[in-house]
């Protein structure tokens, strides 16, 4: 028996158009470990941006009810090639009822329960998800369950990452997100320092109020020396940034250094050992990372990503992560909405571009159903 719902599809074509539209879609039957959840609620995560609006130019894009066109400007465009013509669902997570199964145990043991999954395509009335990336979530609504996945698991991949590494502190760039207030709590449960980069002072504020002990304000005047004497005072040179563009790092690998060659006994014109490492995991800025080099050699910039750190960790501690998650789910692990939309509705020109600015504390929910 075949379904029939609503799916959100993006294309993006080589002379730059990028149509972003609701199509009506046959879902199949699921097969082997395959459940069909009726999708109630999906966040508009950051990384779900990349390929629903990217950099286009969503001022002057035609709008119309369930879509939308707009131009990719260079060398945006050129920069995605590899996605020219192709036409793909959006929406990394969400929650909804599984309404069918597939024939393994795992699969029909969900039969009629709601869960949080990670489908790629959670922009949709209907979605085909595994059963092993199933998350049940038992008495919480799917509005509570539908960001349990990419920011809770990726904010526990931190502190996880750096206990790997032997690390007792960690740096964070934008630490009023949040996914940066999860880290928050998380840090504070696990008794590893944290040092937290904002913006602007209510974000410093908020933070305070969750028992945040270390809050830096890059728009102060002695942003720096704030930043150092936060470094200093937790041994974070270990730190997280979905920046991406810009200066941030490069400020952050100065003050590190600074904080090192502080401790130093003796002169190296090489500057201090201290190994410095930042993880780039967004791009909130698409433009250059800018790194003028003057903070000794000891310093690694890498990208971090969520699904292969969680496939290089082994799925007991996955498994021990989920279970942390859904313990937690409405307190250290809570998200916030600013709106709740349809499927229509995030495509009118109002809610592509207010969700596009990625401001703090302003995230939308998607209810494919509302």
């Amino acid at each position: 028996m075949t379904t029939t719902g609503k799916q959100l599809f993006t294309t993006l074509e080589s002379d730059g158009t990028l149509t972003v539209a609701l199509e009506d879609v046959d879902f199949p039957d699921p097969t082997g470990d395959q459940v069909l959840v009726r999708m109630e609620a999906a966040p508009i995560n950051p990384s779900d941006l990349a390929i629903l609006t990217g950099a286009a130019d969503l001022e002057n894009a035609q709008y119309e009810p369930g879509k939308y066109v707009a131009t990719m400007p260079e060398p945006f465009n050129s920069g995605s090639k590899a996605r020219h013509g192709l036409k793909l669902p959006a929406g990394n997570e969400g929650a909804g009822t599984v309404v069918a199964t597939g024939d393994t145990d795992a699969a029909k043991a969900l039969m009629g329960q709601r869960v949080a999954c990670v489908p790629g395509n959670a922009y949709s009335q209907y979605c085909i998800a595994r059963a092993s990336m199933c998350l049940p979530l038992g008495d919480y609504t799917a509005e509570e369950g539908a960001s349990g996945f990419v920011n809770p698991m990726t904010a526990l991949g931190f502190a996880e990452n750096a206990k790997m590494d032997g690390q007792d502190a960690i740096l964070h760039t934008v630490g009023a997100s949040n996914l940066g207030q999860m880290l928050t709590r998380i840090c504070k449960e696990d008794g590893l320092g944290l040092v937290n980069i904002v913006r602007k002072q209510e974000q410093a504020d908020l933070l305070g109020q969750i028992g945040a002990d270390h809050v830096v304000n890059s728009s102060d005047d002695d942003f720096m020396k704030q930043l150092r004497a936060a470094i200093d005072d937790t041994g974070a040179f270990y730190g997280f940034d979905p920046i991406g563009g810009g200066k941030t790092v490069d400020s952050v690998f100065k003050a590190m250094e600074q904080v090192a060659v502080g401790h130093m006994t003796e002169y190296s014109r090489y500057g201090s050992n201290q190994q410095k490492r930042m993880f780039i995991y967004g791009r909130l800025d698409t433009g250059p990372t800018v790194l003028s080099p003057s903070y000794g050699f000891g310093w690694t910039l890498s990208g971090w990503l969520l699904f292969p750190f969680l496939q290089s960790v082994g799925q007991d501690t996955v498994n021990r992560m989920r279970k942390r998650v859904l313990d937690s789910l409405t307190t250290t692990f809570a998200s916030t909405y600013k709106k709740r939309v349809d499927l229509e509705e995030m495509l009118t020109k109002e809610a592509v571009t207010d969700y596009r600015a990625m401001r703090t504390g302003e995230k939308y929910l998607v209810t494919p159903w509302k």
